[in-house]
């Protein structure tokens, strides 16, 4: 009884902890965000969404707008479109010039703009932006990209305030576009440390098949030991019961025969 209790109260306390991370993880995620379809790799490109939800009851989403930062410029920034909505790039000058494919640029992309032309984003509803970015910038770990967020009743919400470590989640934080370490072909490709293809490829392969093969091997005769050993302690055993039982059969017999004679 006592344990059954017990069990009940550690299970209503498990599920009251779900509930509340679930709760408190809604309202951390209910925030405009940046997600990475794939890798963000330094100097490599990427595709990102810019995820909006209306966080209003009252209210739907009808202007987003995106800003990048100029100390880590993009040179290229496009949009995919979105039925219902349409987007504006807009670019600033450089004072310092990237360097791309062997040509000098003296702009980037500093904002990205999407207006509601048709549709909108209501309550209880969230509308994802794509983008292609690139090249991405390889002297820093991550990018802020600073957004602000329109409602049809002309409340603007500024995703600005960046959050600071060891400090608390700041009320409206700004998207952060995490990069990861550098790919070998900076496109955001995989590279790989082993061949794939010819000779060496094959002979590793066949070596790893027999080297698989043996493994195999000597854990089936590992086992078939095992089992002999294990069929022959049993057999022992019953061998060993059985003597037990013949000896005694003979001394009752030997008992039975002595009485009778006397007899």
């Amino acid at each position: 009884m006592t344990v059954s209790v017990s069990a009940s109260r550690v299970a209503l306390a498990g599920g009251i902890a779900l509930s509340s991370v679930a709760l408190l993880s809604g309202t951390a995620f209910a925030h405009v965000s940046v997600q990475p379809q794939g890798e963000a790799a330094k100097g490599g490109y990427a595709t990102v969404n810019i995820k909006v939800p209306n966080e209003r009851d009252n209210a739907s989403t009808v202007k987003l707008e995106v800003n990048f930062p100029l100390d880590h410029p993009l040179a290229s920034v496009m949009p995919q479109p979105v039925p219902g909505w349409k987007a504006v790039v807009t670019k600033s000058k450089l004072g310092k010039p990237l360097e791309m494919h062997g040509k000098k640029i003296n702009e980037a992309v500093s904002k990205v703009t999407w207006t509601a032309d048709g549709s909108k984003i209501g309550p209880g509803e969230f509308q994802q932006f794509p983008l292609s970015l690139g090249r991405l910038p390889e002297d820093t770990d991550q990018l802020v990209l600073k957004a602000i967020q329109t409602y049809d009743n002309k409340e603007i919400v500024r995703w600005i305030e960046e959050a600071k470590e060891g400090a608390e989640e700041p009320q409206n934080p700004a998207p952060v576009l995490k990069l990861s370490a550098a790919s070998g072909d900076h496109h955001g490709a995989a590279t790989t440390t082993a061949p794939t293809t010819g000779p060496s490829a094959a002979a590793s392969a066949s070596g790893d098949a027999k080297a698989g093969h043996d493994d195999k091997a000597g854990d089936h005769e590992e086992k078939t030991a095992s089992a002999s050993s294990s069929s022959s302690d049993t057999t022992a055993r019953i061998l060993g019961v059985i003597g037990i039982l013949v000896g005694i059969a003979g001394v009752a017999f030997g008992v039975l025969a002595g009485r009778r004679r006397s007899a």
